[in-house]
């Protein structure tokens, strides 16, 4: 109904059918938005017996391209004001979003003279870096969908004709990977590793999510963490926690910036003044690699700043200083 050209279909609310249709760098735009031109294409695709009015139509054309620096002085760029990407994996909205989650506690601090005004480089470092990923990942569900090559179109002619029949295939299908989180593993602001660990969830890493219980009842740790400074340590009973441990934890904060201990344990309650978060189905500990005395530095946007296997309060605030610019 549509040869050699793409149609995506996504559903919106109200009852509202998103439909795009690759057209071409030949089309008219004026042409092309009259309901004439566009009804017939519709029908096309659903069929004559398909009933359906028009919500909105209009042109538009993708493109994948960033700024050299989203700093510019006193001007700083987020979203599509900083970067474009073709709309495959929902990676536009999500990453104007993880773009502010990443500035504007950097912006905070140094509004407020906890940090010097270089943090805010850090800003085009970690998402100029989430951007170029943005931009290969949109890049490769295009040239899937379109191919630029006759070696691309074979390609992706051969995976569609295979995912008929083999799984294996299915996953080569890429009609436009999901946004994720980047993995700012080479951030100035990591503090790297000293001690050995297992897992994912290394300096940079964007926080992996885990049920836990909480004096609330039963939750989600990306629930109880995030817009500030966080440090976790884990131990088997918050019940036994020694007192230098709790004299440590409450006493991480460093250049005005406060650290807010949380204890995770298998079961028990921490003393008064310090959360304690339940791992009883053991999740965290998994994915986290979590041993007695383990501790994480959390930064205000979920991302793992540094994580020692054991509490050493002159490590935490190192790390901190490092994460805040203050070195």
């Amino acid at each position: 109904f549509h040869p050699n050209q793409s149609v995506l279909l996504h559903k919106q609310a109200d009852n509202v059918w998103r439909i795009d249709f690759q057209l071409g760098w030949q089309a008219d735009p004026v042409e092309e938005r009259k309901p004439e031109n566009v009804i017939p294409r519709i029908k096309a695709m659903l069929g004559d017996e398909r009933e359906f009015e028009l919500e909105w139509v209009s042109i538009y054309t993708f493109q994948c391209r960033r700024m050299n620096s989203f700093n510019h002085g006193r001007v700083l760029f987020v979203g599509d004001a900083a970067h474009q990407v073709s709309p495959f994996g929902a990676r536009g909205a999500n990453s104007g979003i993880q773009d502010t989650d990443n500035l504007v506690w950097k912006l905070k601090l140094v509004m407020d003279g906890k940090a010097p005004p270089t943090l805010l480089d850090s800003y085009t470092e970690e998402r100029g870096f989430a951007a170029d990923e943005n931009i290969m990942n949109s890049t490769r569900s295009t040239d899937f969908i379109t191919p630029k090559s006759n070696t691309s179109r074979t390609f992706r002619n051969a995976v569609l004709e295979l995912a008929a029949q083999h799984p294996f295939a299915r996953a080569l299908v890429n009609s436009g990977r999901l946004s994720v989180p980047s993995w700012l593993a080479s951030s100035s602001l990591n503090t790297p590793d000293t001690d050995a660990f297992q897992g994912q969830m290394i300096p940079g890493a964007p926080m992996a999510d885990a049920p836990v219980r909480t004096a609330g009842g039963d939750g989600w740790l990306l629930h109880q963490v995030g817009n500030r400074f966080q440090a976790l340590h884990y131990v088997d009973d918050a019940a036994a926690l020694d007192t230098d441990t709790t004299r440590a934890l409450s006493q991480l904060a460093s250049h005005g910036i406060d650290v807010e201990p949380i204890v995770v344990a298998r079961r028990g309650q921490a003393p008064a003044g310090i959360r304690t978060l339940i791992d009883g189905k053991g999740c965290m500990a998994q994915r986290y690699d979590l041993q007695p005395g383990t501790t994480y530095l959390l930064r205000p946007d979920q991302h793992v700043a540094a994580r020692w296997r054991t509490l050493n309060a002159a490590s935490v605030k190192a790390a901190l200083a490092r994460a805040t610019g203050n070195t």
